[in-house]
């Protein structure tokens, strides 16, 4: 019997795991996928939104707010990338500078700092600005992080105050039983007192076993091109203004590790899974961008990809035990700004499980993180002294990245550890470089089927049929 069993295994789902697990509760996360952050939080543009954009009297508002401004320490307790870059809107002319107005009176009213800044103040910092550009509102305290970073840190943590993890384990039904509920997977059964429905675009689903919805999932595509990391042509984060039409629309992120993003589109999407790019999105992406930035080298592109936004009909997130079947909790329609929310939409679920949940605080719990070991952000003299007591870190597996063998031998054996290829690339980054993986993938491969025990035909890429290696030939 678990107290808590949490349906998906994003940074909604992780987060809430990590706070739940300074608790005594029995605690499982469930995930259809092969690895932690699979989802949305696998492919988002990583800004943690200070808080101005939602409308007043929202979940979104207030969540984003209180969340946002939790992340720093966070990142501090589990050693994540945490880098503040600020963010300029970029208005167009008389009509998006009134838009501006109603960002800044919502910045006062939330006690979010800005300040004004026409295009001649902003250029000697972002040079690329387009000529379109009349005034910037700059919340020069927005941050980036590596959004799966954080994910699977919070579930290490929880891992290691109790929590489990099962991955591979769609849910395919839910039954009422006595006072509790049983889960049904294809490997399991779970019995518990408690269910947070975690499960981004496939929410509605996940709901619809215990009870009608009264809104519809409507997930949505957004497409990106990374720029490689010798080609910086901006310092802040650039977004137009926001529109009710097309969202934030197509931004510029200068991430934690110095490449770029450009993107997203907005599309709506019949299959939820459905995360390939296509020419239309990218085509839309390159337009766009346009409006508020000049010469960026899209030709220096290293890759495309695509994420789905958990988008419903509903306008704001939806975070509440439903009546028709009490002790099941939605957090659903977690779109933007969820990611920047997630440490408060966290706290919100355990305010609604407390009203008939005892939660007695467990002594024991350690809330953050042993530090990783990353080469990269060594002296000489540390890296000469780790790599002669372990040789293993004095062997670059990716040239681009300049990760060691340690490093991915490291992010294996770690609690909720990598069990793919995508999964050490996720965790410490070979293939992320230039390359995209064609000099360090086979070395990978054939770490992780050392570490695992396993023959490295049986070594996948990221889901559970993605075998890299077909048969083995001998010459």
């Amino acid at each position: 019997m678990y107290d808590v069993v949490i349906i998906g295994a994003g940074i909604t789902g992780t987060m809430l795991c990590r706070k739940l697990s300074q608790y005594r509760l029995k605690i499982a996360v469930l995930d259809q996928a092969n690895d932690i952050a699979e989802g949305a939080t696998m492919a988002n543009s990583a800004v943690i939104h200070v808080g101005y954009d939602p409308e007043d009297g929202t979940n979104k508002a207030e969540l984003n707010v209180k969340g946002a401004l939790q992340y720093e320490q966070l990142c501090k307790d589990l050693h994540c990338k945490h880098k503040t870059v600020g963010a300029y809107i970029a208005a167009c002319g008389a009509e998006e500078e009134a838009a501006l107005g109603v960002l800044a009176a919502r910045a006062d009213a939330r006690n979010i700092p800005y300040r004004w800044l026409s295009r001649a103040d902003a250029l000697p910092d972002e040079p690329n600005l387009s000529e379109n550009v009349t005034r910037i509102l700059d919340f020069y305290t927005t941050a980036v992080v590596y959004p799966w970073e954080v994910a699977v840190a919070c579930m290490e943590v929880a891992c290691q105050n109790g929590a489990e993890l099962h991955l591979n384990s769609p849910c395919t039904g839910i039954a009422r039983e006595d006072k509790c509920f049983r889960i049904t997977t294809p490997n399991a059964d779970f019995l518990t007192r408690y269910v947070v429905n975690a499960a981004g675009v496939h929410a509605e689903e996940i709901h619809n076993m215990v009870g009608k919805a009264s809104w519809h999932a409507t997930p949505r595509k957004g497409e990106y091109y990374v720029l490689d990391q010798d080609v910086q042509p901006i310092r802040h984060i650039i977004f137009p203004v926001p529109s009710k039409e097309k969202g934030k629309g197509v931004l510029a992120i200068p991430t934690v590790f110095g490449n770029t993003l450009i993107g997203p589109n907005s599309d709506f999407l019949e299959d939820p899974d459905d995360t390939g790019t296509t020419d239309s999105g990218l085509a839309y992406v390159r337009e766009n961008i346009g409006k508020t930035l000049n010469h960026i080298p899209l030709n220096r592109s290293i890759r495309t990809f695509a994420g789905i936004r958990p988008t419903t009909s509903a306008p704001d997130f939806i975070i509440e035990e439903i009546s028709e079947a009490p002790h099941f909790i939605d957090a659903v329609s977690i779109e933007s700004p969820g990611l920047a929310s997630s440490p408060a939409i966290a706290d919100r679920i355990i305010e609604i499980l407390a009203q008939s949940c005892p939660l007695e605080i467990n002594p024991d719990a350690v809330m953050t993180r042993e530090k990783p070991i990353v080469l990269a952000d060594l002296s000489a003299e540390e890296r000469n002294a780790l790599i002669r007591e372990n040789p293993s870190y004095g062997k670059i597996i990716c040239r681009c990245e300049q990760i060691s063998e340690g490093e991915i031998i490291d992010c294996i054996r770690r609690p909720c550890g990598a069990r793919t290829v995508k999964g050490v690339k996720k965790r410490v980054r070979p293939g992320m470089g230039r390359c995209q993986g064609g000099f360090c993938e086979p070395k990978v491969l054939h770490i992780l089927a050392r570490e695992l025990g396993i023959s490295p035909l049986d070594v996948v890429y990221g889901g559970p049929d993605s075998n890299i290696l077909q048969s083995e030939n001998r010459i």
